[in-house]
């Protein structure tokens, strides 16, 4: 059975249906606070979606960790190294690399730009970001297990800047110890990779490993270690871990930290939008507090009739305080379905296309977080209880006698 003050709100909404300025600040107001939800839920949604298409772009090209040294130099003994690396817990597996700048210039093309050449063991380094995945094009004699003798992947923006596909011969030219010129060697394209990250994209190349010792001379040795963990979000901490276990000069450090300039941004502009759609809510809250003043004006003689029956200033106060608990509630339901109708769209539907060589997405990406749902829903409902107090405290101070002379 319904509590008598809450059965009087009810009969104080339903009778508001007779007055259309009454209706109308009711509806306002319920429509203020779903709108202000259903916006913050959608927006969250999508910024989410970017957060996670971005990380999973970042993870999709970059190992958890990357073992170098501080000074920049070379492992000797890696292989020691690597079972060390592997004896911890959270570690994978790790695949050794040798990273060197250099300039790439197609035979078709007289254009020069720089590369980074980052040699690998193929087969480990696509276990590790799934690269075969992110193969756009490849030449017929790429097997996908071996990248193969004087074979070269590119990032796609790399090969469209030197007019060069799968199949076409490329020439690499590093610096030189005899003085100006630079060591030269022909590459044939094995496969063109897109990952998402222009960065990546635009510069990077993969050789073997083997060859690419043999290229630099440096039998044996290697420049670091890319590291995989069982938890990518963790990996901050077992970076610190492993920082612990090598030592100096070694240096462990997580793709949180190699990007977080880009993560810190994202993560302030979701802030941001959360606060500023929040204002939404807020106003709805200021349509709730004048909607209840005014419908404490217009009751004014009935409060001072319950005044006069017996009701308690304080329960008189509570009808009040629960019409505006009603309206609140009403409100934020109604957001949040109309807010995870939207999210469910724009996640499963292609409403709206994105130019996919500006953004590298062509659709809106949207990730529905439960957590954010149940703080928008919590914000707005908690905001608009805090709305409902001040007409309940205004229709306490009401004196009975004048409210029934001049109600």
């Amino acid at each position: 059975m319904l509590p008598v003050e809450l059965f009087i709100a009810f009969r104080y909404l339903k009778a508001r249906k007779k007055g259309f300025l009454s209706l109308l600040t009711t509806f306002i107001a319920v429509g203020g606070t779903a709108l202000g939800v259903a916006s913050l839920i959608v927006t969250l949604a999508v910024m989410s979606g970017f957060q996670s298409d971005i990380r999973n772009k970042i993870l999709g090209i970059q190992p958890h960790i990357i073992v170098t040294r501080i000074d920049g130099g070379v492992f000797k003994n890696y292989l020691a190294i690597e079972d060390k690396i592997k004896k911890n817990k959270p570690v994978l597996n790790a695949s050794p690399f040798i990273y060197k700048q250099g300039i790439i210039r197609g035979l078709n093309s007289s254009v020069l730009t720089g590369i980074i050449v980052k040699a690998v063991n193929y087969e480990s380094e696509n276990a590790m970001l799934n690269l075969s995945k992110q193969i756009k094009v490849s030449n017929i004699n790429f097997d996908n297990k071996k990248i193969g003798e004087k074979s070269i992947i590119l990032g796609s923006e790399l090969a469209k800047s030197i007019v060069s596909s799968a199949g076409d011969e490329i020439v690499l030219m590093f610096p030189s110890s005899l003085g100006s010129i630079p060591k030269m060697y022909k590459f044939v394209i094995a496969a063109v990779i897109e990952s998402g990250m222009y960065d990546f994209d635009s510069s990077l190349g993969f050789i073997d490993l083997k060859e690419g010792q043999e290229l630099f001379s440096m039998q044996d040795e290697i420049t670091g270690f890319d590291v995989n963990t069982n938890n990518f979000d963790k990996a901050v901490t077992t970076a610190l871990q492993l920082q612990n276990n090598l030592s100096y000069p070694y240096r462990a450090k997580a793709w949180i930290e190699m990007n977080k300039n880009l993560l810190s941004a994202l993560k302030l502009e979701k802030i941001m939008m959360f606060l500023i759609l929040g204002l939404i809510i807020l106003v709805a809250a200021l349509n709730i507090i004048s909607n209840l003043l005014l419908l404490s004006i217009q009751k004014s003689k009935e409060v001072g009739i319950m005044s006069a029956m017996g009701f308690s200033k304080f329960k008189i106060s509570k009808i009040f305080f629960y019409e505006g608990i009603v309206v609140g509630f009403t409100g934020n339901i109604l957001g949040i379905i109309s807010g995870l109708a939207v999210s469910f769209t724009l996640k499963y539907f292609d409403i709206f296309k994105l130019p996919k060589d500006v953004y590298y997405v062509n659709k809106l990406p949207a990730t529905i977080i439960p957590s954010d749902i149940v703080i928008v829903a919590a914000s707005a409902f908690i905001i608009t209880v805090l709305a409902g107090i001040y007409p309940a405290y205004q229709v306490s101070k009401l004196d009975p006698l004048e409210a029934v002379r001049y109600g």
